[in-house]
């Protein structure tokens, strides 16, 4: 007799054979028992879970007649009679299995809508199992709704698919729905041991466990497994042979890799991936490896002795928990499952997995180290995890107060026209003028990597056409606030939140003294120019051009960009002579378009006359330079700000990112 793999060999025959599935086979036991049967049922999962078991055994509790002949309806089908041996060796006649994914088109359905009119043949009732159901084409979904919905009483319809989200929502509602559930590894593990055991196949503990997890859910994937290593390992399964077989990750290499990051030993964990670029072993394999034990150090950490004693992995977990702070943890295991994703986009699937462990060693651990340093913080002298803060650090209730709002310069009477501000060069940070102490009140602990300190600046108010801020800028604030010229009390700007980038601690200055608290560098200096009285007029009228809505494209490009140099009030046609840079802005029709502007705002019948020159007063200078004003008002407010102070010396390694601190 020729050999039967164990995936039919042991398939289910009855309910009570039935592993993982308990919630279908309860509601199913329950319905037969009663009489409460539906006419069509939808079973959906992923592979080899069960989907097709279940209709079978179903097909046979609705036709079984007992060994006698004389059995009824029944939640558990004999085995021995002729509806249920024929069923169970696919030669049933009243029972129609349409594998959808290669019998998909409407006239398969119409064929079996035809057989649909006929009765039973031999058994009581006729079940059609179409399989993979949503590859259906949706003209045949739309022939069978109709005998869907109402088919004989004799017909029972049975679907089963692994993606439900492609079947038609009409499909859908006509049938009655369960959805089976991926196994657990251990059910898989506890199946094939049993299974094992009745063909006197000797296996180890290990090789059940990774023959389990590869099986990823599947009951049919699992025994398939077991069948490939059982060749494998010549008619027994040890967990070398097994591991070596589906090219698993030993876990000692996770265990060694997640050391040495949470030493911060890049040497070590370098000397690691190459030990595993010569075993042959694959970068995925290992991150999902590190990515197994980081969870259980995880969950170790949030629930200390939760671990199971009887795996071999545990005591390594454990180890491992109180070697790396909480934290620290959690960020590992989300680089390690994102950093699966990107190793198909690195040159080598080594050096992805190098960048991916390199990425979490750019934090800085608890005790400041680097990226390349070793020196992290003993468990015993951490901080509790309670004490960290994950997303900002928040003062006690003893905050200090804020300093009093700089005076608002006397506002131009003028509309908004855009301009961009004069850009904050990106420098190293620079210290503040002396070191302050912390507040009495505790600060809560920072997280390894960023800490973020809140702090609000009094608004200056700035140029009337400084374009606004992006709404979500402005979403904290009270609603009297968010508008310039609205109504209300006068608006309060407050500084963005500045982030303090955590950089390895300093040594120890003699005496004891700790080094000054570090604050952010100031805009560079724009170039001076000289403030005119035409420029001054020029800068008005702009101004109320851009309040009407007057100015767009490049004729506002124009008006910004231009300084008046001549204004000839003489004669009927007065010649107002413009200055500017740009070749392309020295266009007639530009100037003709502004001037049109202009004669309709002054009511003066002038003209306008552009000249090639470097411009000196224009009002894209004057928005400019009070842009910059503004910038360091706000970098002199948080410097300034005594909670800010406070963190700064509270944290020796925080620093205020250049660039981060800009006025609302």
């Amino acid at each position: 007799m020729s050999y039967v793999v164990l995936a039919r060999k042991y398939r289910p025959r009855t309910f009570e054979q039935m592993v993982g599935q308990d919630h279908v086979v309860r509601a199913l036991t329950h319905a037969l028992e009663q009489g409460r049967l539906h006419h069509a049922y939808l079973f959906t999962g992923t592979r080899g879970i069960g989907k097709t078991t279940v209709s079978r055994i179903l097909a046979k509790s609705l036709n079984c007649t007992g060994a006698d002949g004389q059995g009824r309806i029944t939640a558990h089908p004999c085995g021995a009679c002729t509806a249920c041996t024929e069923i169970d060796g696919d030669r049933f006649i009243d029972y129609i299995e349409l594998d959808a994914a290669s019998n998909r088109s409407i006239d398969e359905i119409r064929d079996l809508i035809e057989r649909a009119a006929y009765k039973p043949s031999v058994g009581r009732y006729k079940v059609f199992m179409i399989d993979e159901a949503h590859q259906l084409t949706k003209d045949a979904f739309n022939a069978l709704l109709k005998t869907l919905e109402e088919p004989p009483e004799y017909l029972k319809f049975v679907l089963a698919t692994t993606d439900p989200e492609k079947m038609l929502p009409t499909v859908l509602s006509r049938c009655l729905q369960f959805n089976l559930r991926p196994m657990a590894p251990e059910t898989v593990a506890a199946h094939l041991e049993r299974v094992l055991g009745a063909e006197n196949i000797p296996f180890d503990a290990g090789s059940l466990r990774l023959l389990s997890r590869g099986a990823r859910g599947s009951m049919r994937d699992g025994l398939s497994l077991t069948d490939q290593a059982i060749a494998y390992g010549a008619g027994a399964l040890e967990e070398s042979a097994v591991r070596a077989m589906l090219g698993t990750v030993d876990r000692s290499h996770a265990n060694r890799i997640v050391e040495s990051l949470a030493r911060r030993d890049a040497g070590a964990m370098l000397a690691e991936v190459n030990a595993l670029r010569g075993l042959g072993l694959s970068a995925a394999g290992t991150l999902e490896e590190v990515a197994r034990l980081l969870q259980q150090m995880a969950v170790e950490q949030a629930l200390p002795g939760s671990l199971d004693a009887s795996d071999s992995d545990t005591e390594a977990a454990r180890t491992l928990a109180a070697a790396m702070a909480a934290d620290e943890t959690q960020l590992l295991y989300s680089i390690a499952v994102h950093g699966r994703a990107e190793l198909s986009l690195a040159p080598d699937e080594y050096a992805g997995l190098v960048m991916v462990l390199l990425r979490f060693m750019a934090f800085p651990s608890d005790g400041g180290g680097g990226s390349g340093g070793g020196g992290s913080v003993p468990p015993a002298a951490r901080q509790p995890d309670g004490a960290r803060a994950s997303g900002a650090l928040t003062a006690g209730p003893a905050a200090a107060p804020r300093p009093a709002a700089a005076p608002a310069p006397a506002p131009l009477a003028a509309a908004p026209i855009a301009a961009a501000p004069a850009p904050v060069a990106a420098q190293r940070p620079v210290p503040l003028p002396s070191p302050v102490q912390a507040p009495a009140a505790p600060l809560l602990r920072t997280p390894p990597a960023r800490a973020v300190a809140t702090a609000a600046v009094a608004e200056v108010d700035g140029p009337p056409w400084i374009d606004e801020e992006p709404d979500e800028l402005l979403d904290d604030l009270p609603a009297p606030t968010r508008g310039r010229n609205g109504g209300g009390p006068p608006p309060v700007q407050r500084a963005r939140p500045g982030l303090h980038e955590l950089e390895p601690a300093y040594d120890d200055e003699p005496g004891g003294a700790a080094p000054a608290p570090q604050g952010v560098a100031p805009p560079t200096a724009l170039p001076p120019f000289e403030r005119t009285e035409l420029g001054t007029r020029w800068y008005d009228l702009i101004s109320q051009c851009a309040a009407a809505g007057k100015l767009v494209a490049m004729v506002r490009a124009l008006a910004m960009q231009a300084e008046l140099v001549h204004c000839d009030p003489a004669g009927e046609a007065p010649t107002w002579r413009l200055r500017v840079a740009l070749e392309t802005l020295r266009n007639p029709a530009l100037a003709d378009k502004l001037g049109a502007i202009l004669r309709e705002l002054t009511g003066q019948n002038l003209q306008l006359a552009v000249e090639m020159g470097e411009p000196q007063d224009t009002p894209l200078k004057r928005d400019a330079a009070e842009a910059d004003r503004r910038q360091r008002a706000a970098i002199d407010e948080i410097q300034s700000d005594a909670t800010v102070r406070a963190l700064l010396a509270q944290f020796q390694t925080a620093r205020i990112l250049p660039g981060s601190v800009k006025p609302l």
